[in-house]
Order: C-alpha cells, then structure tokens, then sequence
C-alpha cells in the first residue's frame, strides 16, 4: 500500500468511525431491538451502494475505494456490534428479537445498498 492509499483509508476510517460513535452514542432501543445498530448497517449500506455505482460510472482509482468503500463504509457499518447485540438478545432468552434483529439488519442493509445503487443509476443515466 503506497502513502497516498494509506492517508485516504485512514481519513475514511476515522471520518467512518467517528459517525458511527455519534450515531449509536445513544441507544436507541425500540422494545428490545437496538435500533442504532440497525441504523449505521443501513446508512453505511444506502451509502456503499451510491459509491459502487458513482465509482464504476466514474472509473475511480482504487484509492477512492479505499477511502469510501473500505475505510468510511467498513467503520461505519458494524458487524461485531449486530453480532454482540444479537447474541445478547439470545442469552437473554428473546427469540423473537434475535430473529428481528438478525433478519432487519441483513435484509433492510442488502435493500439499501440496492436502493442506494438504483439510485445513483437512476440520477447518472438521465
């Protein structure tokens, strides 16, 4: 990894991480499900589906990719918490959450990274 890719991965990567601690600073808890969570899978999604389709249309450098898709996205979104949320939602003997949880974070971030690509389509080809 050359200089330049590095200093745009780690400006990604803080700028990332640090709407993420804003973002689920507060927990946001509707009933039992942890909703802020489920809100940064899905912004970081919508959002990563916008760059894929801005950085094929654009033909990009990596290092763009680099900063939005690995750095920004990747500290945005969070696995390990959706891991640990759901886990603890488990231990705690609340299946019907754990299942909530589990099937809206996959599913409504998969819908958004579509949304996010048919949208950037959607604006680039009119």
């Amino acid at each position: 990894m050359k200089g330049l890719e590095f200093i745009f991965l780690g400006i990604g990567s803080v700028l990332g991480a640090f709407l993420r601690y804003k973002l689920t600073e507060s927990p946001l808890i509707f009933n039992t499900l942890p909703v802020n969570v489920l809100i940064v899978n899905i912004v970081g999604a919508f959002i990563l589906g916008i760059f894929v389709v801005i950085s094929q249309q654009w033909h990009l450098d990596s290092k763009y990719s680099l900063f939005a898709a690995v750095g920004f996205c990747g500290s945005l979104t969070t696995m390990s918490a959706f891991a640990l949320d759901s886990s603890n939602l488990l231990e705690s003997n609340q299946y019907v959450s754990f299942l909530v949880n589990i099937f809206t974070n996959v599913g409504l971030s998969i819908a958004a990274l579509i949304g996010g690509k048919s949208l950037m389509t959607s604006i680039i080809n009119n």
